[in-house]
């Protein structure tokens, strides 16, 4: 026989146990293969011979259907959703790292939300009418007058103070140069003529384009001349500390000119009789 009748006849069952192989794959125990993957991205698969002992490799459609099996325990476990505290996705006691407990969190600088010894907000605090009327108050401490110190306060309806002003004579007016008496011989020789009162003040002294249905504070009920600015600038409300001057045609005036106007007043009753500022506090 020649060299190559000797390759034809080698090569013939050479083809025969390949096509074999593939057409018997259920038959056929094939080795478990290793799959790498090296740094240029090429896949390259090893074949790796079972050890004598071992297990034989799965065969056929089984090993198919066993290497698309999902993988039990392969997450990290997780917190269930609305249960016990927890948020859904969040890992299992993320939430204590985080200083949760609860839906608020817990307050800042004191402890979780669940747990004793929350720490809880001052209940001293000033309510927003003493508040404002503090502020009229302060302000009336810059007064000269020697006899009445008032002081006025305007709020809008975001609860923000958009002006304040105290009783004081004009800007330019030396307050040494005009009196501060109540009563003298000649009216000129009073302070009357002269003085603003705190609401005018207040009312020019605002810092939005107009007070229009804000609130004033003031300590004494306004005058009748008060009470025009006041209606004509769209206050809508004054909310006064003392009504002394009542019975005076001053004041009488002012509560027929709110009436008709549809200004409400109202007198306020502090909770608390006596505010002291402190600035020492700040040192200790």
């Amino acid at each position: 026989m020649s060299g190559r009748d000797e390759e034809e006849v080698q090569a013939v069952p050479t083809a025969t146990a390949s096509s074999n192989a593939d057409a018997t794959e259920d038959e056929v125990p094939r080795p478990a293969s290793r799959t790498t993957v090296p740094s240029g991205g090429i896949i390259v698969r090893d074949s790796v011979k079972p050890s004598r002992g071992a297990t034989p490799p799965v065969q056929g459609n089984r090993a198919k259907r066993l290497r698309h099996a999902p993988l039990a325990d392969a997450a990290l476990p997780t917190a269930a959703a609305e249960t016990n505290g927890g948020r859904a996705g969040i890992p299992a006691g993320k939430e204590a790292e985080e200083g949760g407990g609860g839906a608020a969190g817990g307050v800042a600088g004191g402890g979780g939300g669940g747990g004793g010894g929350r720490t809880q907000k001052r209940t001293d605090y000033l309510v927003w009418d003493d508040y404002f009327m503090s502020v009229a108050f302060l302000s009336a401490m810059r007064s000269k007058d020697p006899s009445t110190q008032v002081g006025a306060c305007i709020v809008n309806e975001d609860k923000r103070i958009v002006g304040i002003g105290y009783n004081g004579f004009p800007m330019g007016c030396s307050d040494d140069d005009l009196p501060w008496a109540r009563q003298a011989d000649d009216e000129l020789d009073t302070k009357y003529p002269y003085v603003c009162h705190a609401e005018m003040n207040a009312i020019l002294n605002k810092n939005s384009a107009d007070v229009k249905g804000c609130l004033i504070y003031v300590a004494l009920f306004p005058c009748n001349e008060c009470a025009k600015l006041i209606i004509q600038s769209g206050i809508r409300e004054v909310v006064y500390l003392s009504d002394k001057y009542r019975e005076t045609n001053s004041m009488k005036a002012s509560r027929r000119l709110f009436d008709l106007s549809g200004v409400k007043c109202r007198q306020h009753i502090p909770k608390q009789d006596k505010i002291t500022i402190d600035f020492s506090s700040t040192r200790r």
